[in-house]
């Protein structure tokens, strides 16, 4: 199995006569000189950019390569599905398979399908903190896998991989590598990385696993590590797959916003208030929830089999709560803790109103 799909493989080698000549010219003006070299290939501005601009794209190199241990495999997107598409669109070929541990993000299954490709969701083990169940993984994963999702801190439940989970992960995905002989992408999306709770650590999944993508969030920067196997040509793939998507890179505008943000957030601190308090209300109604390590979200589990009733129910109380099936997980609901704490504490009788009707 290739790394990057026949179509983009079309597309960069059509694509080429331009890179190649460009390269050319490097190699021309270091044996000539650069004076001495007519270069005409590549349709780039002559005009250099303001100080600025170089500043605010260091400070997002610099903020992105340096904790990861990265190289130069670095490309802004436009957001979080710019991201995965653009991985995905270079990499994917009709029925490709994608493993991720569920509940996951609603969207990542559309991500995928775009290109043929099918994402299976293997469940995770609820009564053990939603740690991924690695013998159901190992089984899931076939000659046609191209990649391992995995979302930590996790969207619906806030949990995070701990060391130990990556290192088991790690050991399937290295042997069913050399299994299969071609490498199996660990994709790690991670635009709640700064939102844990309680001293937690979010390991960097790039420290453990050669072929690993990191999908961070400005909203959202995709590295790519010098480890990937064919790195050089995976990263061509996904700038190229990025360009038949209709962008280049992530709008310059937002690139100077970022470049001015780099090291600050705003005042996370108000999301675990949050999480302790709905912990505290669910706890005083008799709901079971998983408590999150991090991002703004609690997994709170369905007194009704039927999810769905249950958030039908719980608008009788002015409370809307997202059904967990579109999760890939049913049998919960998620409840956003990125809300007002006034309006958190105004929730706790109806939550308690909605806990009488179970009762």
């Amino acid at each position: 199995m290739q790394t990057v799909t026949n179509e983009i493989k079309k597309s960069m080698e059509g694509s080429s006569w331009i890179r190649k000549m460009f390269e050319k010219g490097i190699e021309l003006k270091k044996t000539h000189g650069a004076d001495a070299v007519c270069d005409f290939s590549l349709g780039n501005p002559d005009v250099p950019p303001p100080a600025a601009a170089k500043a605010a794209l260091e400070a997002i190199a610099a903020d992105a390569v340096k904790p990861l241990g990265l190289g130069r495999h670095v490309v802004l997107t436009v957001g979080a599905a710019g991201a995965l598409v653009s991985f995905f669109r270079a990499v994917i070929e009709p029925g490709d398979e994608v493993i991720c541990p569920a509940p996951y993000f609603v969207e990542y299954a559309s991500y995928c399908g775009h290109f043929g490709g099918i994402l299976k969701p293997v469940d995770s083990l609820p009564d053990e903190g939603f740690r991924p169940d690695f013998d159901a993984m190992e089984r899931a994963i076939t000659p046609h896998t191209r990649a391992i999702l995995v979302n930590s801190p996790n969207n619906p439940s806030g949990v995070v991989l701990s060391e130990r989970t990556i290192i088991s992960l790690v050991e399937i995905l290295k042997k069913k590598s050399e299994e299969f002989s071609h490498p199996v992408f660990l994709i790690s999306d991670e635009p709640y990385r700064e939102l844990v709770y309680d001293g937690i650590n979010v390991p960097y999944l790039t420290k453990y696993y050669d072929d690993t993508i990191v999908c961070y969030s400005f909203s959202k920067s995709l590295s790519l590590p010098d480890e990937v196997t064919e790195s050089e040509r995976v990263f061509k793939a996904v700038c190229g797959a990025g360009r038949s998507l209709g962008y280049v890179c992530a709008p310059s505008l937002f690139q100077f916003v970022v470049g001015r943000c780099v090291g600050h957030t705003g005042d996370i601190s108000i999301y675990k208030k949050n999480r302790d308090l709905l912990l505290f209300i669910f706890k005083e109604c008799g709901f079971e929830v998983a408590k999150p390590d991090g991002a703004f979200y609690l997994f709170l589990k369905s007194p009704d089999k039927d999810a769905s009733s249950f958030a039908e129910k719980a608008k009788k109380f002015e409370l809307l709560l997202v059904p967990s099936d579109s999760f890939g997980f049913p049998g919960y609901v998620r409840v956003a803790s990125c809300v007002s704490t006034e309006m958190i504490e105004r929730s706790a009788s109806a939550f308690r109103k909605l806990a009488q009707e179970y009762r």
